[in-house]
């Protein structure tokens, strides 16, 4: 028989074995419940997705199949037109025009309609715009057999002026026909004595998207687009503009490929996620697409998981607290009776620390209904109001405090926004009646569906730091008084405009004294125009915070015009009123008259550089056209000229001096396109010996021509740096150009890249030509500068050093030449080995 003492060691291992296997029924059950939620979320967001998918197809179904219904309404009233037509012995413009206008009455989807003869003349038109038009006849193509239609691409205006795209009068596209098009639907007729005749109608696409914004869902569009992919019409909420290419759509890349409607979740016209329906047109080369935002269909079942959520951490909880009131029982099995009243006691001693806790709140804490009815407060009331805590409960709020604030206090139970927190100040008035400050703070309370249950609020009484911070006003009320020795005028207004207070400055700056200024108007000593800047209260103010700083024109004492720097601050009561203006001015003439004359000059010194590029870009351009036409008819002539000597002579003459003058206007639109500061140089990782080789190697043929050899001493180790190769490789080539052209035949050009001071490359280009005066080192490197040694045979345009030093500048590098020490010229080029951004817009003026 055990003892009470084997009782008690018995009893701690039964508590660790049963402790563990209710932690591990707590922890299995709890996963199941997250589990369970888990499932539930993961199915509802699966079926809100199916139910979106199933109402874009449905949408886009009823869309294909009005838009199908009214193109074969627009071809069997066409084809009736036709058959009318076709019964006339005689052509009769007024009769057709007649004919024309009743079946446009009759169809208003119709922008208008209009008959032309095989040449493309309109013969009759519903549109006076249309009448006397003439169409190129390829325009239409392709043109149906008779007694057939069919629906030509899209057009862009208002008529059949659209074919021939706008009239050069006019020099641009009407504003008010911007986004405005047709589809124009072709029908071939036989009209009086056999003649072949033509019906189009101009069947309005915005009438084809014509849909009720209802039949969408929110962030919802629909469209209308061609097999092309070109968009005819769309919904509101779309930002393209008819005519606008959808081919990157994988409704138009793939889906249409294999089958003619279907849905899908990806890239739509909107950025983001969408879900999209698409269905094309059983009888016309038209596709209606309907698409969805993800986060639309979705935004309903985020909300409901915030609440799972919750769900499962309140389960979770309940779960933790049933696993320890079962250890807990447990553990009372197996201990003594003073371990017990142990337990007791210590939660009495926890249920009274949390009663005074309770009692020590000073806030009022109260529950009210979905319609802001107060249905519970605390024992803080009676402290507060004076009444007992029964006499709110039925009540409504805002029915509790201060008439100016119960519109407040009822907009914070409005039933919108229900996720976010409520805060409003509110006075209310004790039995006593003495007045109580409130910030009351309130939170919708929602049951697991999310739908409003009520509201809990909490309300702090901030009367005593309401009367403290009225204490500060009044101080620093007071602290104003003490600008009066301030330089700077100043003065304060009512919310009348009218003097309350000047210091000294501000009566030496109108020359009037304070007792002459005090409760007289500010425009009484001033024109009304002057006076307005600094004694008006703005509507705003409230919003930028109670003070503002400007600059205005006002006069002095000697009527001189003076630049002034208004600073404008509201004074408040202490009473959440307005006493009036405080403004202080500061003389910022001399100061934007400086600025006026720096501005003024870079101004101008703009506009010169502008007009400057403008115009040798210009030129460049309008060279660049006669050029081709140059070379063009001097290389055909060069061929039809092989037997003819002389005459071959002349032609090769004309091809070579075009090509020297192609390659100066090249060099002239390089060099404007270097000045205009909008050049973006595409930074990489690049290795300098492989840019080199390659220059190399494209200009080898130039050198063999001229038995010229190259010498390339190049480190074994890569040269990287953040380049652009494409620049790059332009002034290594110019460099290596021009030293094959001044080398003499035979010579030897040397190329040597390696590292430079530092973590810098440092690539030269050595020839034996004739070299460079010490005066003209730097001089050449400036635009349609050539070294007076060698600009007689040079048949160059002086800009190629000057573009390769844009280029390295902009690189943070630098290029300088020197002469050789056994003659001829070196070329330097110092680049930077330091990361660069991948990308950057360079400033190249």
């Amino acid at each position: 028989m055990k003892t009470s003492r084997d009782k008690l060691s018995v009893a701690p291992e039964v508590g660790r074995w049963g402790a563990r296997a209710v932690a591990a029924a707590g922890i299995l059950l709890a996963s199941l419940v997250w589990a369970a939620l888990g499932v539930v979320a993961w199915n509802n967001a699966y079926n809100e997705l199916a139910a979106a998918e199933q109402r874009n197809e449905l949408v886009v179904r009823v869309m294909e199949n009005h838009v199908t219904r009214t193109v074969e309404t627009a071809s069997v009233a066409l084809a009736s037109l036709g058959d009318a037509v076709g019964e006339l012995r005689e052509f009769d413009a007024t009769r057709l025009g007649e004919m024309l206008n009743q079946m446009l009455i009759g169809m208003p989807y119709l922008r208008s309609v209009a008959v032309m003869d095989a040449e493309g003349r309109v013969l009759a038109s519903t549109s006076a715009l249309d009448r006397d038009l003439r169409i190129s006849p390829a325009l239409l193509a392709p043109l149906p057999p008779l007694s057939q239609d069919v629906l030509l691409p899209f057009l862009q205006g208002r008529g059949l002026g659209g074919f021939q795209g706008p009239a050069p009068a006019q020099g641009a596209p009407d504003p008010a026909s911007a986004g405005v098009g047709s589809l124009p639907l072709l029908r071939h007729v036989m009209g009086p004595r056999g003649r072949d005749l033509y019906l189009v109608a101009l069947i309005n696409v915005d009438a084809l998207a014509n849909i009720d914004q209802g039949m969408l869902m929110d962030g919802g569009v629909a469209l209308l687009a061609d097999y092309s992919g070109l968009l005819l019409a769309s919904t509101a909420g779309l930002p393209l503009m008819p005519g606008a290419k959808l081919t990157h759509l994988p409704v138009f890349a793939s889906h249409l490929l294999a089958q003619d409607h279907g849905s899908y979740r990806g890239e739509g016209v909107n950025p983001s996620k969408r879900l999209v329906a698409f269905r094309a047109s059983q009888t016309r080369p038209l596709v209606l697409i309907v698409e969805q935002s993800f986060d639309a269909v979705l935004q309903a079942w985020r909300l409901a998981l915030v609440w799972y959520v919750v769900l499962g951490a309140i389960a979770t909880a309940l779960i933790a607290a049933f696993s320890v009131l079962t250890l807990r029982s447990l553990r009372a099995r197996v201990q003594s009776r003073w371990a017990l009243d142990r337990a007791h006691e210590e939660v009495a001693q926890r249920e009274q620390d949390l009663s005074v806790l309770v009692r020590s709140l000073q806030e009022l804490i109260f529950r009210t209904d979905v319609l802001g009815r107060i249905s519970y407060v605390n024992t803080q009331w009676l402290g507060k109001r004076g009444d007992a805590a029964e006499g709110a409960v039925g009540r409504f709020l805002q029915e509790l405090v201060e008439p100016r604030h119960r519109a407040a206090v009822a907009a914070v139970f409005a039933p919108d926004n229900l996720s976010l927190v409520r805060h409003v100040s509110a006075s209310m008035r004790a039995v006593d009646g003495q007045l109580h400050h409130f910030d009351i703070a309130v939170v919708p309370l929602l049951d697991s569906g999310g739908t409003l249950q009520g509201f809990v609020g909490s309300a702090v009484d901030v009367t005593e730091r309401r009367d403290a911070q009225r204490q500060l006003e009044q101080q620093l009320a007071f602290t104003e008084l003490l600008r009066e020795s301030s330089p700077l005028p100043l003065a304060m207004f009512d919310t009348k405009g009218r003097y309350r207070m000047v210091n000294k400055a501000w009566e030496d700056f109108l020359g009037r004294g304070r007792k002459d200024l005090q409760g007289e108007p500010a425009g009484k000593f001033s024109s009304p125009l002057e006076a307005e800047p600094f004694s008006s209260l703005d509507p705003d103010w409230d919003v930028e915070g109670g003070r503002r700083v400007a600059e205005h024109v006002v006069r002095d004492l000697y009527g001189r015009k003076r630049d002034m720097l208004i600073n404008k601050s509201l004074v408040p009561d202490g009473r959440g009123g307005i006493v009036g203006v405080l403004c202080t001015l500061v003389d910022v003439s001399e100061i934007r008259a400086a600025e006026r004359i720096t501005r003024e000059a870079a101004e101008a010194a703009q506009e010169a550089s502008r007009a400057k590029n403008e115009f040798v870009a210009n030129m460049s351009h309008e060279l660049r056209t006669p050029l081709q036409s140059i070379l063009g008819f001097s290389e055909l002539g060069q061929l039809k000229a092989q037997e003819h000597p002389r005459l071959h002579q002349m032609f090769t003459d004309i091809q070579n001096a075009g090509q020297r003058m192609l390659a100066l206007v090249n060099d002239l639109l390089d060099v404007a396109k270097i000045e205009s500061a909008v050049g973006t140089f595409e930074l990489e990782r690049c290795d300098l010996r492989m840019l080199v080789r390659q220059v190399a190697h494209e200009l080898d043929p130039l050198m063999a021509k001229r038995a010229i050899r190259l010498r390339l001493v190049l480190d074994d180790a890569p040269l990287l740096a953040r380049l652009d190769p494409v620049r790059v490789q332009q002034v290594i080539r110019n460099l290596m150009a021009n030293a094959i052209k001044f080398s003499p035949e035979g010579g030897v050009i040397t190329v040597t890249a390696g590292l430079g001071h530092g973590n810098g490359l440092h690539l030269s280009v050595a020839d034996q030509g004739p070299g460079i005066p010490e005066a003209e080192l730097e001089a050449i490197f400036e635009a349609f500068v050539q070294s007076t040694v060698t600009k007689d045979g040079a048949g160059g345009t002086g800009l190629g050093l000057a573009i390769a030093r844009k280029i390295v500048e902009i690189h943070g590098g630098r290029i300088y030449a020197e002469s050789g020490p056994q003659g001829g010229a070196v070329f330097h080029i110092l680049l930077p080995g330091r990361d660069w951004p991948e990308s950057q817009i360079a400033d190249l003026v």
